[in-house]
């Protein structure tokens, strides 16, 4: 298993990083501008995780969140920077784990990316936001649950699980049809045939 998280530190990785960095700032521009209710900043952490495997999917999600928090003025993203390695490590190692060449895969692997975003943002809502997300669906299920004095925890939770859930799966449909409609010579020079092997002992 320990194979999973081998890096080919190769040219096409080096290049795929600000690459995917790229698409994660114009996808949180673009939702951001639109006021859109989905995030949407994570489709470049994906297609990296799933081509580069883990460690390079990691390394986007964290430094897009550097990036974009520094040059927006953005602390709130600064902040998020453990999620979006989260985020990262997950879908390169359900990718790894063969999961994203088919369908029902890719749903399975977004729902565990969405989750391990709930349950790193979750802690730090509560710390620095005193539990809410700054997301308008999120946050009014996270007011409802205040109001009939659920747990903060139980309601802050709640209120990451109804955003992030339904952003991962439409972030990770997309980087699936992406990846298909890849050719083979492309995605070769990412894989990793020692630990796409080992997978199979």
């Amino acid at each position: 298993m320990k194979k999973i998280f081998e890096t080919k530190w190769n040219a096409a990785c080096l290049v795929l990083i600000p690459a995917c960095i790229g698409i994660n700032y114009i996808g949180k521009m673009f939702a951001s501008l639109l006021k859109l209710p989905l995030w949407l900043d994570a489709i470049g952490t994906c297609i990296a995780g799933c081509l580069g495997g883990p460690i390079i999917g990691g390394l986007t999600g964290g430094i897009t969140n550097l990036i974009y928090g520094i040059t927006m003025g953005d602390a709130i993203t600064l902040v998020y920077a453990l999620t979006s390695l989260a985020m990262g490590v997950a879908i390169g190692i359900m990718a790894r784990l063969g999961m994203m060449k088919h369908f029902a895969g890719a749903l399975l692997s977004a729902c565990v990316t969405g989750m391990a975003a709930v349950f790193v943002s979750t802690p730090l809502n509560i710390i620095f936001w005193e539990g809410t997300t700054g997301n308008v669906w999120g946050d009014a299920l996270f007011a409802w649950t205040q109001s009939v004095h659920m747990p903060l925890f139980l309601g802050s939770f709640l209120d990451e699980v109804v955003v992030d859930v339904p952003d991962k799966l439409l972030t990770v449909i997309v980087v699936y049809l992406i990846l298909k409609g890849l050719p083979k010579t492309v995605t070769s020079l990412y894989e990793s045939k020692d630990a796409i092997d080992s997978l199979d002992e």
